[in-house]
């Protein structure tokens, strides 16, 4: 039944929401779990409902059941009560739920590189490769494009999280991407193809982005890269005939021709100390020139520098991420991504599935999982 009460300033009774009937708790995900109702159909209207656990009163509110309840600690046990809450007043809370486990999970730190776009192939001037997306969850490092490190992912144990591996990309094609659970780092976008203008010559946009090529009569710009993953690429100019560089995740790609008959340079990568030592990785690829000019400088980071005149360009560098080095010949591939976890030794022990390639070091009170090739899943036990 509904329970009255006397409102002091219109002096008539009003009724509060009654008591709704819990329903059934569920444990969903790492600490959080669910906690269904049937809301009173007598009484005054609720509102919201809110749900309150035993033991440690954690508490959350929702509009429609069930309600998503996080917060707990993982490995304890909860029941759960809800009060109806309306504009005149809230009901008593239920009698209890039935009892569940919070999920126990394990505090994930995480470097997922996408693999690195191919340079530009085809004619002079060609682009290099932009490097592969950089997400970093590294407290006090940076992802790509100058942004801050994402939160370490919680994961629940025996579960299956997906882990893929981005492959670099060859001549004129992008890298592909990195992914580890909700994480997905974009592959590089291919460098612009050299003596061609308008659409064909620009850079492609990637994680990082392409370098522009040059072009008798136009310049071409480099391709876009993605928000907190790369940089743009640079634009490759026609007066000298020299490619742009490829974006990297520290940097823009260098544009080609800013000095006398050099090509753009590919753009700086991000360091990170995930393993326990400082690595640049997610260089970009740089450019390259008319045959009596200088191939840019590869982006710190695994990006490869790109050439002059016939010679072949260079690849990027396995599992860095990085951009392939341009040439007017056979131009260069991007490197390999990689995916890199760090967690507590004590938290849990991974399992590498197969279809994935990889190995696990020890730092200190850290365990590290270094993945490089393959699509497949990794589980805590």
């Amino acid at each position: 039944m509904a329970t009255n009460r006397v409102s002091p300033k219109k002096g008539k009774v009003v009724d509060i929401p009654t008591v709704p009937t819990v329903g059934t708790a569920t444990a969903v995900s790492v600490e959080s779990a669910t906690v269904s109702y049937t809301a009173a159909t007598q009484g005054g209207p609720a509102t919201t409902f809110t749900a309150i656990s035993t033991p440690g009163s954690v508490t959350a509110s929702g509009s429609s059941s069930p309600i998503t309840v996080t917060g707990l600690t993982g490995g304890t046990s909860y029941t759960f009560a809800v009060r109806g809450n309306g504009v005149t007043g809230n009901s008593e809370y239920s009698s209890s739920s039935n009892s569940i486990t919070a999920i126990t999970g394990v505090s994930v730190n995480f470097l997922v590189i996408g693999g690195g776009g191919g340079a530009g192939q085809g004619g002079n001037g060609c682009g290099g490769g932009g490097a592969g997306g950089y997400r970093n969850s590294m407290s006090g490092e940076t992802s790509g494009r100058g942004s801050s490190a994402e939160s370490p992912i919680s994961v629940a144990k025996s579960t299956n999280y997906t882990v893929t591996v981005g492959a670099g990309g060859s001549s004129n094609a992008n890298g592909s991407s990195s992914i580890f659970s909700s994480i997905t780092s974009l592959g590089g976008g291919a460098g612009g193809i050299g003596d061609n203008g308008g659409a064909t010559g620009q850079g492609k946009t990637g994680g990082a982005g392409g370098g522009g090529s040059s072009y008798s009569s136009s310049n071409s710009s480099g391709g876009a890269g993605t928000t907190a993953q790369g940089y743009d690429g640079g634009e490759g100019r026609s007066n000298q005939r020299e490619g742009g560089g490829g974006g990297g995740a520290g940097a823009a790609g260098g544009i080609g021709g800013i000095t006398y008959k050099v090509a753009g340079a590919g753009g700086a990568g991000l360091s990170s100390s995930i393993t326990g030592t400082a690595v640049t990785r997610g260089g970009g690829g740089g450019g390259s020139s008319y045959d009596v000019g200088t191939g840019g400088a590869g982006g710190s980071g695994g990006g490869a520098a790109g050439t002059s005149g016939a010679t072949n360009g260079s690849s990027g560098t396995a599992n860095t991420g990085g951009g392939g080095g341009g040439s007017n010949n056979i131009s260069g591939s991007g490197g390999s991504g990689v995916v890199i976890l760090r967690y507590l030794t004590s938290q849990g022990t991974i399992t590498i599935g197969s279809g994935l390639t990889g190995s696990t070091a020890t730092d200190g009170s850290y365990k590290v999982t270094t993945i490089t090739a393959g699509t497949g899943n990794v589980s805590w036990a």
